[in-house]
């Protein structure tokens, strides 16, 4: 028996990060193989997993720490400062718009889907909520530009709570036959959730700021303490009234994400990596408790259910929450398109349609498959088409080749000017205000500013998917490669080797504390530097047949520094000192180039 717990326990890790990496490697979203795996795991499939046996009556309330966790790290990604366009817009959203969604999702549920009164409206509810989960992966790859990701991340975020705790609401209306009196206890029960969670997630975020300030928690210590603060509030909250702890730790995060007394960019960091772990294993639980049939049991119905929510429920919801706001009609329509559902209404549908089939509620597993039948579609559709619906509407391109380039000293734009006339977008950060005010001068993007702020991330990134930190500094320049790794993925973060590869090596600066390397190993910022002066340009060479770089080398004494390859498709190869592209007839080389060879005409 311990011999088949441990093989469901493997298969739950092992599936879910397998989802997760092959989701990566063929760019769909992981939420949808997830689902796939656990379909399959179950009873339903090869019977690896069967949850309601593998974990019993601690199957919920495992559930219910996962999803405060969850929402916990997404609480730490809310910034007020990027909201000040779309803030009337939010509030909206996760007001009117829901109210909007719960409505129509109601009217669906009842009258095409044949659901009872009362579940209809407990599945309008669940599905007011929106999927974080879903919704922050799309968002990195997609990066749509202007308000309209902003908007989706704080709704995705924000709703999940107003969803969860007003379903909490109608289940307690349901078990106590007063489902008539709806509006009235909807609106007293969302004053006592709003006052706990506000309460408890601010005293939570100040007791963690003290303890901090004052250095009482080590630093090995202080992810876990603050995983602690999380639990503790959570549990606390939901003690004094069920569900309430999903706004607590909403609140607890952006309390802590908002402050400015101490760094929490490692809690984020920590969060991250455990949210991925917890949502892999939620979607391969919960998913392995249904089968295939419930959620095609619906037929003809199930598809028409969906449209409603899609093409009538969810533009209705946004076109209402965006009237009189300064968003154009590409990131309306943007926002509109983009509703899939998640981990919370996963969790929140199994334990009510648990809870009501365990007192005699009939029909109530029609909750949980109807739920899962839209995170199934939605998750395919707009995952499938949200990318090539933002490069329509013009909010993104497929695959951006610009660069920010943490530096605007004079490499730093000459390489942006011979850049830009390939048509690539740059963008420029640097400290010093005689370099942005040369950059200015040149008709280059420039932002006077520290890169490793918080700030920069949050600037508009259009046709940007990279990063190349060309500071004299090297620790600046290994920061500012961490600091945007989660922007651009650790591939497409750069920097310029220090003085020497061997110093290099001696510092002992791992691999995973630093960007690539570019160009070469001797191609330090004072290399560089001291190229300029002696009169050493950056140019494009057209590659036809008969170029040969090492001819050229040798001619110009290796005075040649490959910096990029522009290919035919307008691509941009980086030369590092560990890759080299390949040097063909119909691409450009850019590369720094000594006097000698402008005085023989290259």
């Amino acid at each position: 028996m311990s011999e088949l717990l441990l093989i469901a326990l493997g298969s739950i890790l092992v599936l879910g990060i397998a989802a997760q990496w092959i989701a990566w490697k063929l760019h769909l979203p992981s939420i949808l193989l997830l689902l796939i795996f656990g379909f399959f795991a179950g009873p339903a499939g090869f019977n690896l997993i069967d949850p309601t046996h593998l974990f019993g009556d601690l199957l919920f309330p495992f559930v219910s720490l996962a999803v405060a966790i969850i929402l916990f790290e997404g609480g730490l990604t809310l910034h007020f400062n990027q909201i000040p366009g779309v803030r009337n817009v939010i509030l909206r959203l996760i007001s009117v718009g829901a109210v909007i969604t719960w409505g129509m999702s109601t009217l669906a549920a009842r009258f095409i889907l044949g659901m009872d009164l009362t579940l209809s409206v407990l599945l309008g509810a669940v599905l007011i909520v929106t999927g974080p989960t879903v919704i922050s992966p799309l968002l990195q790859q997609i990066r749509p530009k202007g308000q309209a990701g902003i908007a989706l991340k704080w709704e995705g975020i924000l709703i999940d709570p107003v969803g969860a705790i007003l379903a909490v609401l109608i289940f307690e209306m349901i078990l106590s036959g007063r489902l008539h009196q709806a509006p009235v206890l909807i609106a007293l029960g969302a004053i006592q959730v709003i006052v706990i969670g506000t309460v408890l997630g601010l005293s939570g975020a100040i007791f963690m700021i003290y303890l901090l300030r004052n250095h009482w928690i080590p630093d090995h210590l202080q992810n876990s303490f603050a995983l602690l603060v999380a639990i503790g509030t959570f549990v606390l909250s939901d003690v004094l009234y069920p569900e309430s702890g999903l706004l607590t730790v909403t609140v607890l995060g952006i309390a802590m994400a908002n402050q400015k007394i101490v760094s929490i960019r490692h809690l984020v960091e920590f969060k991250e990596n455990l949210t991925v772990l917890l949502i892999s294993s939620l979607f391969i639980i919960l998913s392995a408790r249904l089968t295939i049939n419930e959620i095609l049991a619906f037929g003809w119905r199930g598809p028409l259910f969906m449209a409603i929510l899609v093409f009538i429920a969810r533009p209705l919801a946004t076109f209402a929450s965006a009237w009189g706001s300064k968003l154009s009609l590409s990131e309306r329509v943007f926002i509109a398109w983009m509703a899939p559902r998640g981990i919370v209404a996963a969790a929140v549908a199994s334990i009510f349609a648990f809870e009501l089939e365990h007192i005699g509620i009939e029909n109530a597993a029609q909750v949980e498959a109807a739920v899962f039948l839209v995170i199934v579609t939605s998750v395919t559709l707009y995952g499938l088409t949200a990318a090539p619906l933002a490069r329509w509407l013009k909010l993104s391109e497929r695959d951006p080749q610009g660069a920010i380039l943490v530096g605007a000293h004079l490499f730093a734009r000459q390489l942006a000017l011979v850049l830009k006339q390939h048509g690539f977008n740059l963008l420029l950060m640097d400290t010093n205000p005689r370099n942005v005010r040369l950059a200015k001068s040149a008709n280059l993007t420039v932002i006077q500013g520290d890169a490793l702020s918080e700030e920069m991330l949050d600037v508009e990134l259009t046709g940007i998917g990279r990063m190349l930190a060309l500071t004299p500094n090297h620790e600046v320049n290994s920061l500012a490669t961490l600091h945007y790794s989660e922007l651009f993925g650790r591939g497409q973060v750069f920097q310029l080797p220090p003085r020497t590869q061997q110093s290099a090596e001696e510092t002992g600066t791992p691999h995973h504390l630093r960007g690539r390397f570019l160009f070469a190993p001797h191609a330090n910022c004072a290399f560089l530097r001291q190229q300029l002066a002696d009169g050493s340009t950056i140019q494009s060479i057209p590659i036809d047949e008969n170029f040969n770089l090492e001819a050229l080398q040798a001619k110009h004494n290796n005075g040649i520094l490959p910096l990029f390859l522009v290919t035919a498709a307008n691509k941009l190869l980086v030369f590092t000192i560990d890759t080299q592209p390949t040097i063909r007839p119909g691409r450009t080389l850019i590369a720094l180039v000594p006097p000698s060879m402008h005085s023989d005409g290259g």
